[in-house]
């Protein structure tokens, strides 16, 4: 079995994730389904198909979080020693060597990818093309518009 890559507050938010679904919605799914038995006919009750649905879905995430956990390799970013290196969990700051944007981006596990929180997965090509990098390297990233250039800036361990 293969590990699955979690920061700590990723590992976290799968946590609090799973704990809501067996404490709240697992309960609330079983109390509509007993409500929808008791309406009588079964085989045209939306309600009760609604219910049998929902209880999939959830019943199906609760394994799946339970089996990502079951299998990570947590990882701090503030105990990591990789001399300077872009890792797994590192925060790296990036100017592009075309226009001088600078952008800043957390490299995380595929489950706690946010671009909005500037959060990119492991697994994406921006990603792949960092790791190993240090300050003062460039970065050839393949992008659907063509080759992107990133000089790194700074590598941070937060």
């Amino acid at each position: 079995m293969s590990k699955v890559p979690l920061t700590v507050v990723g590992a976290d938010t799968l946590r609090k994730e799973l704990h809501n679904l067996k404490t709240v919605e697992r309960p609330a799914v079983i109390n509509a389904i007993s409500e929808a038995r008791a309406q009588g006919d079964l085989s045209e009750n939306a309600e009760y198909e609604a219910a049998k649905e929902k209880q999939s879905f959830v019943e199906g995430r609760i394994i799946e979080l339970e089996f990502k956990l079951g299998s990570a390799q947590i990882i701090d970013p503030k105990t990591l020693n990789a001399d300077g290196r872009c890792v797994f969990g590192s925060t790296v700051v990036l100017e592009d060597v075309n226009n001088g944007d600078v952008v800043t981006y957390q490299i995380v596990g595929d489950d706690e990818a946010d671009i909005k929180k500037r959060k990119i997965s492991i697994s994406s090509p921006i990603a792949r093309a960092l790791i190993g990098k240090s300050s003062g390297d460039v970065a050839e990233v393949q992008a659907p518009g063509g080759v992107r250039e990133y000089e790194v800036v700074e590598v941070q361990y937060i």
